[in-house]
């Protein structure tokens, strides 16, 4: 979904409410916008105004959920290669082709998710290489109790980096930002601006704020549904606990 696009419509129509109220300000009879007809609907919009923070609220707070999940699950990803890499290295020389996969491995999941390129686009879902090296850590054969106890603990290591993997890609997949609640946002936060058309006097100054406050509603927009997509755009996660753990996994 283009985020830019979706944010422009936002503003397009809850700006458009702010000037469909001027212009029903301009055609409706006098006695139509009396005072109690202000009273009756400043307080209509009063209850939209907080049912509107409400669910503006709520959506912020599940999209923040969603965004430090994916970021928690990318440094326990970050841990588990340095982790299941310093375990190979204490089992012995046995180990090198299988730490040798576990490193490209990494890479491989450094490049697919940060292409170097910017005109590719961000690859989450997990390539076969993992299961390779489980399969490469089941072979060993374990001379004393030491080694046995260090090969369980990389094979421990190993699935519990398969499994936060795949958790982040399928937590990447599908979480996303409700479109009929998107709407029913959106419908309310156009009622409101009607509103403020209606009763607000028509020079600039009163224009520029109409605009701000507009622009201010779709860029909320933008920012909840940018951390939907934390693997791109504005709100890209740091590759930053993968190229850590790179630095400090051996050859």
């Amino acid at each position: 979904m283009n985020l830019i696009l979706v944010s422009a419509v936002v503003f397009a129509v809850v700006f458009g409410g702010a000037l469909a109220g001027m212009r029903l300000q301009r055609v409706l009879p006098e006695n139509q916008l009396g005072p109690d007809a202000k009273d009756v609907i400043r307080l209509a919009v009063g209850l939209l105004v907080t049912m509107t923070a409400l669910v503006l609220g709520m959506l912020v707070s599940a999209a923040n959920t969603s965004y430090q999940e994916r970021k928690d699950q990318l440094t326990e990803m970050a841990s588990d290669f340095v982790g299941v890499d310093r375990l190979l290295a204490s089992y012995g020389p046995q180990t090198l082709s299988a730490r040798a996969g576990l490193r490209a491995l990494a890479e491989s999941s450094l490049d697919r998710i940060w292409p170097s390129q910017a005109s590719q686009e961000s690859q989450l879902k997990p390539i076969d290489n993992g299961q390779l090296i489980y399969d490469q850590l089941q072979m060993l054969v374990p001379k004393d109790d030491a080694q046995a106890a260090v090969k369980a603990a990389a094979i421990s290591g190993a699935i519990s980096l398969r499994r936060t993997y795949w958790l982040m890609f399928l937590g990447s997949e599908e979480s996303s930002l409700s479109i009929p609640l998107l709407a029913v946002v959106v419908s309310w936060l156009t009622a409101i601006f009607i509103s403020f058309g209606l009763f607000a006097p028509r020079n600039h100054t009163v224009f520029v704020t109409l605009v701000a406050c507009a622009l201010g509603v779709s860029a909320a927009i933008f920012i909840i549904m940018a951390m939907y997509a934390p693997f791109s755009g504005v709100m890209k996660i740091s590759s930053l606990p993968i190229r850590d753990a790179l630095i400090r996994m051996g050859p």
